[in-house]
């Protein structure tokens, strides 16, 4: 007999669990659809529905196994999408990345549309979900989990190099980086919102973006003679604890498997391990509560561990290590447009639009110019300096 013993919620942007935008998968949605991937057993169990806010998701128990199933509009990602993805995670397990296997038919396809929708199935990976009911933008639990996520992203990096894909075209929901790695923002960011219509036509989306560019400059300027020299690298671009499984419930315990590739773009190792910084260390939640806060917790200490769990593995070149704090004050100002631009062009949402362009665009890059964020950007320069002399190693 088929059974749930689940209730959907998603992760509202105030923190707080809200009702889902999207319907979760439902029991006799998952019969209809498994039959896409004949070595998957009747299904008879939904396990858990996922809080993640852009699509439904669903660990299945069935007859040999468990797997994750998630669903997608097209609008958000369509088959072409997923299969970018599903080739980035194939090349990292190929590569001996602890990573979530992509089920596949028997001619190899991964991504399939059903109705009104796209399906993809995974493996669930080794592990405990530890941190399945975290939000981005909340701490490590503590410093061992902070340093075997740093190690983990290097891992990922070091295997990613030989994907040679190109960057994702235009589509919701990447954090892609092109707006600040181009010689003049202005006209990129420009580019950026003529190829969403959604935002082109927006007069508080062109504010948000005017008022941004001028907070980010310094960054930019700072970040720009650097980018050179830092090589083009697929990324993962949200390596939030909760992207990870891990061995065990204690605070000892290591990362097991890396999850969650939909943000993967090409970009740069230093950009996604500013993502890793801002999505972990620093506790942004606080600015929806007082959008003028600005002492926003910062863990100094995880931050410590998850660089040297880093080049623990992979050591950062010195213009890496000095491209940090530019580009942990750049990072996230793409993905706030890209989820402005799903708020107001899929979920037709003006009130989720403002928080995501002028509380995460403007918000953030406001507070790296108050003394607690410049204290962050501080800390890693000082830390570029202090390890200057360690050079280039091996993976």
């Amino acid at each position: 007999m088929l059974t749930t013993h689940t209730t959907a919620h998603a992760h509202g942007l105030d923190g707080r669990l809200v009702e889902p935008d999207w319907p979760p998968l439902s029991l006799h949605e998952v019969q209809g659809v498994l039959h896409h991937w004949p070595q998957i057993e009747e299904p008879f169990e939904i396990v858990t529905s996922s809080p993640r806010p852009f699509s439904a998701a669903s660990v299945i128990k069935t007859g040999g196994e468990r797997v994750f199933l998630k669903r997608h509009h097209p609008s958000v990602r369509d088959v072409a999408g997923l299969r970018e993805e599903h080739r980035f995670l194939q090349h990292l397990r190929a590569h001996g990345v602890a990573v979530p296997e992509v089920l596949a038919d028997g001619e190899g396809i991964t991504a399939f549309e059903e109705g009104k929708w796209t399906y993809e199935a995974h493996s669930v990976p080794p592990g405990i979900d530890l941190y399945g009911d975290a939000l981005s933008w909340t701490p490590f639990r503590s410093v061992v989990h902070a340093h075997s996520a740093g190690a983990a992203l290097a891992r990922l990096h070091c295997a990613s190099a030989g994907f040679d894909a190109p960057r994702r075209p235009p589509r919701p929901l990447v954090a892609g980086f092109t707006i600040f790695a181009a010689d003049d923002p202005s006209v990129e960011i420009s580019r950026f919102l003529s190829l969403r219509p959604a935002l082109h036509g927006n007069a508080q989306v062109q504010a948000d973006a005017c008022e941004a560019l001028e907070l980010l400059a310094p960054f930019h300027s700072e970040l720009h003679p650097l980018m050179p020299h830092l090589p083009a690298l697929w990324t993962h671009n949200d390596l939030h604890a909760s992207n990870l499984f891990w061995s065990d419930p204690g605070n000892d315990s290591h990362a097991t498997a890396i999850i969650d590739f939909g943000l993967s773009d090409r970009t740069n190792a230093v950009h996604d391990l500013a993502h890793a910084i801002e999505r972990n260390i620093v506790e942004w939640l606080a600015l929806v509560g007082d959008p003028e806060a600005e002492n926003i917790p910062v863990h100094f200490d995880h931050l410590e561990a998850m660089l040297a769990g880093y080049e623990s593995v992979r050591l950062l070149s010195d213009v890496e290590r000095h491209g940090l704090a530019p580009m942990t004050a750049l990072c996230h100002a793409e993905f706030a447009l890209s989820e402005a631009d799903y708020f107001l062009g899929i979920l037709h949402s003006t009130e989720k639009a403002v928080m995501a362009g002028n509380g995460w665009l403007v918000g953030h890059a406001r507070w790296f110019h108050t003394a607690v964020g410049s204290r962050l950007l501080s800390w890693l320069r000082e830390y570029a300096e202090k390890h200057r002399a360690a050079g280039l190693g091996p993976c």
